[in-house]
């Protein structure tokens, strides 16, 4: 009687076990914690184009000191874009976000410019320290449009958990302070082609 007391409790605990592991509490927050690392992600990308305009701008100075306006803009768009301090509550104030979000914009438009300046000085193409400078760029900016995806499919991932069943449940009882995160958008007027004047 004794051993089949004991199964039976054993039966049970594995039986409340598998449904608390099936009910979805622990849904929520490891969506979050996707998300917040896909956000961590975003900033690794950023602080490393933010490490690599310095070295770029110092390259091209060398060689393009007429472009010196550019060059300016492209100096003092980094560091206002790497100024504000932004971590994790970011991602759930829109405002902060939005800044965020502006001040990448305006380093990326800076360094188009950059880009398209060196199209019509081909002494510049030349160096193949820029060349190499240039590509890593390139890529860095790819990096960051990759995570920036990344970024937002977690984040749709984690929105859409907190909207629906189960899921809802546990978000407006035991995890009432669990808030959905904000999505990177394209900049206003980023669908049309830029305009390019000498």
């Amino acid at each position: 009687m004794n051993i089949s007391r004991r199964f039976l409790a054993i039966g049970a605990l594995a039986i409340a076990t598998t449904s608390l592991g099936g009910c979805g509490y622990n849904t929520i927050p490891t969506k979050e914690e996707a998300a917040k690392a896909a956000w961590a992600e975003v900033q690794n990308q950023y602080q490393r184009r933010a490490d690599l305009v310095p070295n770029l701008v110092a390259t091209v100075q060398g060689a393009a000191k007429q472009e010196k306006d550019v060059l300016t803009a492209v100096v003092e768009a980094r560091a206002s874009a790497t100024s504000p301090k932004f971590d994790a509550s970011t991602i759930t104030d829109e405002a902060k976000f939005k800044e965020f979000q502006a001040s990448q914009d305006k380093l990326s438009g800076a360094l188009g410019r950059l880009m398209m300046v060196t199209e019509n000085y081909p002494q510049l193409k030349s160096l193949d320290s820029f060349n190499t400078l240039q590509s890593q760029l390139e890529g860095t900016e790819n990096r960051i449009a990759i995570a920036r995806r990344d970024y937002n499919s977690a984040v749709q991932d984690y929105n859409t958990t907190l909207k629906t069943f189960p899921s809802i449940i546990w978000a407006s009882t035991f995890q009432s302070g669990s808030k959905p995160m904000q999505m990177f958008t394209a900049t206003a007027g980023a669908e049309k082609a830029p305009e390019v004047k000498f």
